[in-house]
C-alpha cells in the first residue's frame, strides 16, 4: 500500500460529548498530520442535547447531525456512507481512546498484516480502567463469539478500530445500537478477512454517563451474533 496516495477516514460518532470532543478532534489531528497521511475526519451527532454540535462545528471536519437519536449503530453507518476513504477509523468521542496511538492501529493495515484491527483494551499491560460489570460482559461475548465463529478475541466491543474498505464494502450493516461493533467482527470473519487485535490504553470517562443499557444491550449484542453468523452476506 502506498501510504502517501491513501485517504484516512476517521468516523467519530457522538452523542452529548461537549466536554470531549473538542480535545478528541484535535488529538486526531494532531497525530494525522505527524504521520503524514492524507485524511478527513467525519463526525455525527446523534441528536446530542447539550453543545456537542456547537463545539464539533468549530473544527474543520466533516459534521452531520441525526435529525432524532437513533444510536451509535446508525451514526457509524452513517458515518461509513459519507466516507471517501480506502481506509477506515473508528473512536469514541468520549475521551476514552488515546488518539495517539492512532498509528499502532494503522501499522498492520498499511504493512499489509491485517484487514481489520481492534484495540483492546485487554492485551494492554497496564490495569484496564473500566467496570468490573463491563469486563465480565466482554469476556462473555468473546466467549460466545468463540463458541460460534471459532475466532478468539480479548476485546470484541471496542469501538477503536481501523479497516480496510473492502471489508465493510460487503458488510451491509443492519445495526443500530453498540451490537455494531459485534455485527462487524462476525460478517468480517466470516467473509475470511485478516482479523488482528493491538494493545491500546483505556480511560474511563470521569463525567457524563456511558449510554450502555447491560441489559438491553447485551441482550441485542447475543442477537447480533447468531444474526450475523445464520445471514447471508
Amino acid at each position: 500500500m502506498n501510504s502517501k496516495q491513501l485517504l484516512v477516514s476517521i468516523v467519530i460518532p457522538m452523542y452529548n460529548e461537549a466536554k470531549t470532543i473538542g480535545t478528541v478532534i484535535e488529538r486526531v489531528q494532531t497525530t494525522m498530520k505527524l504521520l503524514g497521511l492524507n485524511y478527513e475526519i467525519i463526525v455525527i451527532d446523534d441528536h446530542s442535547f447539550d453543545d456537542s454540535f456547537v463545539v464539533a462545528k468549530q473544527y474543520s471536519v466533516r459534521l452531520y447531525r441525526l435529525v432524532v437519536h437513533r444510536g451509535k449503530g446508525v451514526g457509524l453507518r452513517v458515518g461509513f456512507a459519507k466516507s471517501k476513504g480506502d481506509i477506515l477509523v473508528t473512536i469514541d468521542s468520549d475521551g476514552s481512546h488515546c488518539p495517539e496511538e492512532l498509528s499502532q492501529m494503522l501499522y498492520p493495515i498499511l504493512n499489509n498484516k491485517a484487514d481489520l484491527v481492534i484495540g483492546s483494551r485487554y492485551l494492554c499491560t497496564k490495569n484496564v480502567a473500566a467496570k468490573k460489570l463491563n469486563i465480565f460482559g466482554v469476556k462473555l461475548f468473546n466467549l460466545i463469539i468463540h463458541m460460534f465463529i471459532g475466532v478468539h478475541v480479548t476485546d470484541s466491543q471496542s469501538g477503536y478500530r481501523v479497516m480496510r474498505r473492502e471489508v465493510l464494502e460487503i458488510q451491509h450493516l443492519k445495526s443500530c445500537g453498540y451490537e455494531i461493533e459485534t455485527e462487524m467482527l462476525v460478517k468480517t470473519v466470516k467473509s475470511r478477512f485478516r482479523v488482528l487485535e493491538v494493545p491500546i490504553s483505556f480511560k474511563q470517562r470521569t463525567y457524563g454517563s456511558s449510554g450502555v443499557d447491560y441489559v438491553h444491550d447485551g441482550f441485542r449484542i447475543f442477537v447480533s451474533i447468531i444474526s450475523a453468523q445464520i445471514r447471508k452476506m
